[in-house]
């Protein structure tokens, strides 16, 4: 019989119609992905994917077992997620994606809960949103934890609020502001940014937009904590999420202010209610939101 892997292989094959793509998806060498679709058609003993110089594509045989093991694969594998979690003999890896300017720091919380748990693994990615998208589009991983848009549509996934964070303006080393930091006065002042391309940039941009006035960029950086950092070091103030401040440590005391007028943007949990997972996926989930729920 086939391996389940060659049959995950070969549905992600199906879907791009592209060894190379396929290859890359499923995380193996474009040989070793090759050499697994031979595999298959040898045990199946009929020809899946037609190869010649232009590229390749699946066969009429190759689109009827599509369409019959994408249907009845993911009952299976889900089948065996199950018992394995009823067993607690071995742990299910879920793989969690984080954006990158959301802060991965947030989730060692979540790991250091699960990490008694003998039924679930926790490993955590951290990217920016279009490779979160992607990767929880093509199975690399099976959450993501990440801000949206008020107006983003996304249709493929399920998503479910799970906290609304405040931002803040963090500057240590301005010694002036005492209180309260309105809109015209971060304007006056150096300002560290995310680079114009970067997704929490498109969020707080909208922000400094209403003003007459842009801002007087001090850098622009995509990492919040060498933002921060860079407050830390310079005469320069930053938008940053009080939740990820306080998660390192920092307070009032330590330089950030509430702003006016306030602002604060939503993160959300994103997963495919198909996924194999699910039971995995819901677990993770309900105790993210029991977690901010009780604060």
């Amino acid at each position: 019989m086939p391996s389940i892997q060659e049959l995950e292989n070969f549905i992600i094959y199906a879907k791009v119609q592209n060894f190379t793509l396929a290859a890359n998806q499923a995380n193996i060498t474009q040989s070793a992905f090759s050499f697994q679709m031979k595999k298959l058609e040898e045990t199946l003993g009929v020809k899946l994917i037609l190869r010649s110089n232009r590229g390749s594509q699946l066969t009429k045989e190759g689109e009827v077992f599509y369409k019959r093991i994408n249907s009845i694969l993911p009952e299976l594998v889900g089948t065996i997620y199950n018992f394995q979690q009823i067993s607690g003999e071995k742990p299910i890896e879920l793989k969690v994606g984080v954006l990158t300017s959301l802060g991965d720091i947030l989730m060692n919380q979540y790991i250091d809960y699960f990490k008694n748990n003998k039924n679930i693994l926790i490993t955590v990615y951290s990217m920016e949103k279009d490779d979160l998208i992607r990767s929880l589009n093509n199975g690399k991983i099976d959450v993501v934890s990440t801000f949206l848009a008020s107006d983003e549509i996304l249709d493929n996934f399920q998503k479910t609020l799970f906290r609304v964070d405040k931002m803040v303006y963090f500057a240590p080393n301005i010694k002036e502001i005492k209180s309260k930091v309105k809109l015209e006065t971060m304007l006056k002042k150096p300002l560290v940014k995310y680079p114009p391309d970067n997704f929490i940039n498109k969020l707080i941009g909208p922000y400094f937009d209403s003003a007459e006035i842009s801002p007087i960029i001090a850098a622009q950086i995509s990492s919040p904590y060498a933002i921060i950092q860079y407050c830390k070091e310079n005469t320069a103030g930053a938008i940053i999420t009080e939740r990820l401040l306080n998660t390192l440590g920092f307070s009032c005391e330590d330089g950030y202010y509430n702003i006016e007028p306030p602002y604060s943007i939503k993160a959300f949990l994103l997963y495919k209610k198909e996924n194999p997972k699910y039971r995995a996926i819901k677990l993770f989930i309900d105790y993210v939101i029991k977690l901010y729920n009780s604060k």
